[in-house]
């Protein structure tokens, strides 16, 4: 969270799979390493896909709030991603294109999944 949103080199990896025809997953706090990705038209990768990620809420209950450098349900939501969640700690996957997010760790199986589900349709 520190470090994953400001890397610019993330970011650019990130868009240059998805691009190519990559398949893109991430999980929990995973989704912060794109929020840096844009795409060579300069529009965000996120930007009007469905996305999960670990909610303001989790972060609030798990203790976070404060320690933070920021919520990355509101980072999400403020480059325009449709963001969903799950109740506190359950699982959610979401599922847009080439692109499988998912809110907690509770959601890894199914992010991992569904990835694979998604890469295969595209071979």
């Amino acid at each position: 969270m520190w470090d994953f949103a400001q890397d610019v080199r993330l970011g650019e990896l990130a868009a240059k799979v998805y691009e190519n025809g990559g398949t893109i997953a991430a999980v929990c706090h995973g989704p912060s390493a794109l929020l840096s990705a844009k795409l060579s038209d300069g529009s965000h990768l996120l930007t009007g896909r469905n996305v999960a990620g670990f909610s303001n809420d989790e972060e609030v209950a798990a203790g976070h709030a404060g320690y933070m450098p920021y919520f990355l349900e509101t980072s999400l939501k403020e480059i325009g991603a449709n963001y969903s969640k799950a109740p506190l700690w359950q699982e959610h996957v979401q599922v847009s294109g080439r692109l499988v997010t998912g809110q907690n760790p509770a959601s890894a199986y199914g992010v991992a999944e569904q990835a694979v589900r998604v890469a295969a349709q595209t071979l």
